[in-house]
């Protein structure tokens, strides 16, 4: 007897259908091949199922056929990997079997989980995507394991079942059977209101005491999603600045949330949480990969820029980053995606991040500060070229940190520092005219092209005149030339400002200080 169920495979951040097609056929006599055979490109997790399935049958009440087991993985020509699998698989058996339903097939029900050896039901990667396949495929009915329930059961139209054990995934399938489950009701949840549940951040920018150029250049880069160096010696507050970052950038909508649950979902990053509600804000230490970095594997997966897809990534100690992992960054910061190519398939996945890195103005931190430096001219050259001209060329912003004063540190000075609240709200009427002037196609200054940059970035005469000294006394080139009119572009918009003044174009100059400083 053949009985089918379906599952689907993740590649990407994408997921594809998979029918899982089980035949039960008695054994000949002087057969001695394995109990059940697991055909369809399965990889090593795959094939092992074999044996957690059958404990946990057996340890969950059922009865497990003696005779042989025939699982087909179709697609044929698709790898098949991970342990999500072996729900679909187990309950398979038992349908064939007879023990869980009249012995038709379970039309519009999809399932995935891993199993235990006593039955239960362990998370797996990518159930919101999963769960979007199924939509897409006009499935109905999902069985998931209970920790992935609030994931999937953000996608609309698909009922969700969360499970704990395969004895609940049966039940569930027999009164699916025969109409609408009683005692396993699917779970219900608003989206909207999740999307909006957001727990807020735990730093804010009101603690950040002085730096009120750096706080300046951070509200630029939030608002045109512009790129940012901080220089400054240790202790300055660089990494403070670039973690409250996020708590001034606009509040995520929930299709982008969405996107980045999609993403997380697919590293196994998401857990219990459900929707991600926060734009993220990676990290990674200096000693990162390549493909840590931007992706890869046999079977690609998302790295830390993908990961940052929507948020913020933080490189620390930028000159300490291996030179060819930085160099990898070049192509996603400017197309705003990573395509990862390997013989079998090429994959891609979303980019779009804001870079803040930082960096010490010499190896012993401390050159141009009131504290002595030691370090040779031929040092510093050496310590700031560990950095490449193009990837600075592809930041929009250098800005110096220099060391807070006493008197700002203990906050005698009268000046108020104000809150993530009041920035964000000027970031985002600056992001609303960017929405509307490109009609919702690009949504920041940093992603114009050559010629919304002609259209949208018009200097007058002394504009002209001050954009042309300055390519010529610091040697800039046609990539920084088009970022300092980008950066014009939002400083205005901060403003209100429909055209680009000399003085808006002047401030996008002065935050090129690695050219005038360290390359002029």
């Amino acid at each position: 007897m053949v009985f089918r169920t379906q599952s689907a495979a993740v590649y990407g951040i994408d997921a594809l259908l998979v029918d899982i097609e089980v035949n039960i056929r008695p054994a000949a006599e002087n057969d001695i091949s394995p109990n059940i055979i697991i055909v369809g490109l399965p990889d090593t997790a795959v094939r092992e199922s074999r044996e957690r399935i059958r404990a946990a049958i057996q340890n969950s009440g059922f009865f497990f056929p003696v005779s042989k087991v025939t699982v087909n993985l179709a697609p044929a020509d698709l790898r098949k990997e991970g342990a999500s699998f072996d729900l679909p698989t187990a309950l398979g058996i038992l349908g064939a079997n007879g023990d869980m339903t009249n012995g038709a097939e379970m039309d519009g029900v999809m399932a995935i989980g891993e199993l235990s050896l006593d039955g239960r039901v362990r998370p797996v990667r990518g159930a919101l995507s999963i769960a979007l396949a199924a939509r897409e495929n006009k499935i109905k009915h999902l069985i998931v394991p209970e920790e992935n329930g609030f994931e999937a059961a953000v996608v609309k139209g698909v009922a969700v079942y969360p499970v704990a054990d395969l004895r609940t995934a049966v039940e569930v399938c027999r009164e699916l059977e025969f109409g609408a489950a009683k005692r396993v009701a699917p779970l219900e949840l608003d989206p909207n209101a999740l999307s909006t549940a957001a727990s807020g951040y735990s730093v804010d920018f009101s603690e950040v005491r002085g730096q009120k150029t750096a706080k300046r250049a951070l509200e630029i880069a939030s608002a045109g999603g512009h790129n940012i160096l901080f220089i400054g010696p240790p202790g300055s507050g660089k990494t403070m600045l670039a973690r409250r970052l996020p708590t001034i950038l606009p509040p995520l909508e929930f299709e982008e949330a969405l996107e980045i649950t999609k993403i997380h979902s697919v590293a196994g990053l998401t857990g219990r949480t459900g929707l991600v509600t926060e734009r993220p804000f990676k990290s990674p230490h200096h000693t990162v990969s390549q493909a840590g970095l931007v992706g890869g594997g046999s079977v690609p997966k998302p790295g830390e820029v993908s990961l940052a897809h929507l948020g913020v990534l933080f490189l620390d100690e930028l000159p300490e980053f291996d030179r060819s992992a930085l160099e990898v960054l070049r192509q996603p910061m400017e197309d705003k995606s990573v395509t990862i190519s390997r013989a079998a398939s090429s994959l891609t996945f979303p980019a779009n991040f804001t870079l803040v890195a930082s960096m010490n103005p010499c190896p012993c931190g401390y050159f141009g500060s009131s504290r002595e430096c030691k370090c040779s001219p031929l040092q510093i050259q050496r310590y700031v070229g560990r950095v490449s001209g193009p990837l600075m060329d592809r930041i929009d912003i250098h800005i110096d940190v220099p060391s807070v004063k006493f008197e700002e540190l203990r906050g005698k000075t009268t000046e108020a520092s104000e809150s993530s609240a009041e920035v964000r709200e000027r970031v985002i009427a600056a992001r609303g005219i960017q929405l509307r002037r490109f009609s919702g196609k690009t949504f920041s200054n940093s992603a114009m092209a050559p010629r919304q940059i002609r259209e949208f970035c018009a200097i007058d005469s002394e504009g002209e005149s001050l954009l042309e000294k300055a390519m010529q006394r610091q040697g800039l080139s046609a990539r920084a030339h088009d970022r300092i009119l980008k950066v014009a572009r939002t400083i205005a918009d901060l403003e209100g400002k429909q055209d680009i003044a000399a003085a808006h174009l002047s401030e996008a100059i002065n935050y090129r200080s690695l050219d005038r400083n360290y390359w002029a």
